[in-house]
């Protein structure tokens, strides 16, 4: 099975935490933390800063590493470095995302996360 590496920006502001919803693909409405694969070169850092600028038009800062979540979708592996950020630059435009929301940490449960973004959550419960 292939393995896709990707990162996962855990986006914090004022106590809540930056969500999105896929606006494309086959898990396409499917709500997830924003980041993208990581290219040939990149360390998991520079690709998330890389990402968000892509997907959301800011510019945010890495603040820690979480955790890397492993999990098999039926096309792939998916291996994503998850890491907690804040916005240093710019105003968020959804320029992939059909939707996003800011949510307190008691809201996670709320969200219809998709699959591997889901075994995220417990370690965001905790911190």
């Amino acid at each position: 099975m292939k393995t896709v590496r990707v990162t996962a920006a855990v986006i914090v502001h004022d106590g809540r935490i930056f969500a999105t919803q896929r606006g494309y693909g086959p898990y396409k409405d499917g709500w997830e933390f924003p980041g993208g694969k990581i290219e040939a070169g990149e360390t998991p850092e520079e690709t998330i800063v890389r990402e968000i600028r892509e997907e959301l038009n800011i510019t945010i800062a890495v603040d820690g590493y979480i955790t890397t979540v492993e999990y098999d979708y039926p096309e792939f592996h998916l291996s994503m470095d998850c890491f907690y950020a804040h916005i240093t630059e710019g105003q968020i435009s959804l320029l992939e995302h059909e939707a996003a929301r800011w949510v307190t940490r008691d809201q996670l449960d709320e969200v219809a996360w998709l699959p591997a973004d889901l075994l995220l959550i417990p370690y965001l419960k905790q911190s």
